[in-house]
């Protein structure tokens, strides 16, 4: 069974950085697309940022600038790394992995708490 478990959220102040991280546990085939995405309160879930293996990484127009997604595929393990916080930033933030080929499978991490407040 794969378990993705992610870390690095918390508070920050406007304009401040945090780097999320999310881990793959068991046997993971390799991953079409690894990717984050967020649902702040009373709102639906959004993209935010995603990897497409051997290509392009895509991201929100509201975050284009301040957030690099990145990996490491050995691991694979994927990383946010956000920058120029704001408080509309402010979110449950989830990792996502998707392989639509077989063995096909999505998987969800349990989300990871992002504040930005002064």
């Amino acid at each position: 069974q794969v378990q993705l478990v992610e870390s690095g959220g918390g508070l920050v102040q406007p304009g401040g950085s945090l780097r999320l991280s999310c881990a793959a546990s068991g046997r993971l085939f390799i991953p079409n697309v690894m990717g984050w995405y967020r649902q702040a309160p009373g709102k639906e879930r959004e993209l935010v940022a995603v990897s497409i293996t051997g290509g392009s990484m895509n991201y929100a127009d509201s975050v284009k600038g301040r957030f690099t997604i990145s990996r490491d595929n050995a691991d694979n393990t994927i990383f946010l790394q956000m920058s120029s916080l704001k408080p509309e930033d402010t979110a449950v933030y989830y990792c996502n992995v998707v392989r639509y080929k077989y063995p096909q499978y999505e998987y969800w991490g349990q989300g990871t708490q992002v504040t930005v407040s002064s």
